[in-house]
């Protein structure tokens, strides 16, 4: 196996391609940061839940940022596709009218949430002991409440950034986003004119690595979304008679198949660039990530990930596309063999695989099950060596100098993949510091979602920094 490639880190590849610091004193004072957890907190409490289907109620979100943009003099645009799934937009013109916009962007739905299972009411927006609770409180209210913060003290101290920047606070993110982003990119793109790039969920949060490591991911890519429908056709029948065509057995036996199936390695840029790098911060030797031997090059990866601690869980989930079964509807009465039989998939598939991910299937489905899209958005990938890489990455370090920013590709999707059809190259910078033991990933959806007070506090500077150097 080879040795560490310290000399090629990305760490060092996007430093020298970065934008020179922000000089001069930030703008973000104790009444925005102050700012940042009032408005996570009143935002909870507008419960914005999107159960999918088109349920959703966005409105009263939209409506209160929109008043907060309008306080400072930031003009809001309210758009919706239906009523009640409001998105809001605004731009904040820069100082080089030559530089591209840049766009900024945050869903207000929130996944549901059973109250009987929290320690606090989900929609309470309660803050106690240095901590605000409550649904959104990392997914993603308070990354909107950060930008808002941001934005307002800029307004305040008549601060400009050098790009223009769009907000985009979006509607529908938790299911289709044909509510939210998707409506925006096909019935308002002239609302992003200019924008080149943009940041959005989920990146730059502290993952502690052991041994006193601190890791910023820094999402650079996204797999895309592959939401599938299963359907086994068959002869119906009584319950009591063999049946060779029965359409359950068929459609389960299709199910089994993709539940064992093990997906091939396949190293998209970003995530061989995350290896490369965590590699090298953990002093292991690097294998040979183009071997041509697929199961060779599966087992060095796997091995590769064993020597990474904690920090495999940023990376493992991205080496392999997957397919998760996810729902089953068969039958409507227990004597009865049903015709026909149903299922959901939740696929994801790297950069370069689509094709590959498609004939997969087709194997594994067989002659007897049919399969279509339910939902599909393509994957992303951005530039970790490019210069705005190395402001964001900088930004971070400015503020916690012991760290270390490594790229990573999200295993999920966000509104990024609609906004990429206007051009629009992202980056997942939301960032939070957060103290050792704290679990972000399963605040994600989970129970007792909740967000320290200290880490809105860093997150508001940082964004501030990196909003104005970029």
């Amino acid at each position: 196996m080879a040795e560490p490639q310290a000399p090629t880190s990305t760490q060092a590849k996007a430093s020298t391609g970065a934008r020179a610091p922000v000089d001069g004193p930030a703008h973000v004072d104790a009444r925005a940061l102050d700012e940042a957890v009032r408005f996570t907190s009143e935002l909870i409490r507008i419960d914005t839940t999107n159960r999918g289907g088109g349920d959703g109620h966005e409105r009263p979100a939209a409506e209160y940022v929109a008043e907060r943009l309008a306080e400072v003099g930031v003009e809001p645009t309210l758009l919706e596709k239906s009523h009640g799934r409001t998105n809001v937009v605004a731009r904040i013109e820069g100082s080089d009218p030559s530089a591209d916009a840049l766009l900024v962007h945050g869903h207000l739905d929130v996944v549901p949430a059973d109250p009987d299972e929290w320690q606090v009411h989900p929609f309470s927006g309660e803050i106690s002991d240095g901590v605000v609770w409550g649904r959104g409180a990392v997914d993603m209210k308070d990354a909107d409440a950060m930008v808002l913060a941001v934005v307002r003290a800029w307004a305040r101290a008549g601060v400009r950034p050098r790009r223009s920047v769009v907000l985009a606070f979006t509607a529908d993110e938790e299911d289709t986003a044909s509510f939210g982003s998707g409506f925006l990119a096909e019935q308002h793109a002239g609302l992003f004119d200019g924008c080149t790039e943009s940041i959005g969920e989920s990146g730059a949060f502290t993952f502690h690595a052991g041994e006193g490591r601190r890791l910023y991911p820094l999402a650079a890519g996204e797999r895309g979304t592959a939401w599938l429908t299963l359907t086994a056709r068959g002869r119906a029948g009584h319950g009591s008679k063999i049946n060779a065509e029965n359409a359950v057995t068929r459609l389960t036996a299709a199910v089994t198949r993709i539940g064992e199936h093990r997906w091939p390695v396949r190293l998209a840029p970003t995530v061989r660039a995350g290896l490369t790098e965590l590699a090298t911060l953990h002093g292991v030797p690097l294998p040979d990530l183009d071997d041509p031997d697929p199961e060779r090059l599966a087992a060095s990866v796997d091995g590769l990930l064993a020597q990474l601690g904690p920090a495999a869980e940023l990376l493992a989930p991205t080496v392999r596309n997957s397919a998760n079964p996810t729902m089953l509807d068969a039958g409507y009465k227990v004597n009865v063999i049903p015709g026909s039989a149903g299922a959901q998939v939740d696929g994801r598939v790297l950069p370069g695989t689509e094709r590959e991910f498609a004939a997969t299937l087709d194997q594994l489905t067989g002659p007897d099950v049919d399969w279509d899209f339910l939902h599909h958005e393509i994957p992303l990938q951005a530039p970790v060596d490019a210069p705005t890489y190395g402001v964001l990455r900088d930004a971070l370090l400015h503020f916690d100098p012991e760290a270390h920013v490594v790229p990573y590709c999200m295993s999920g999707g966000t509104d990024a993949k609609q906004f990429s059809r206007l051009g629009v190259t992202n980056y997942g910078f939301m960032p939070l510091r957060l103290p050792e033991g704290f679990d972000y990933q399963a605040m994600f959806h989970g129970v007792d979602e909740r967000v320290p007070v200290e880490a809105l506090h860093f997150g508001t500077r940082v964004l501030d920094r990196a909003l104005r150097a970029l």
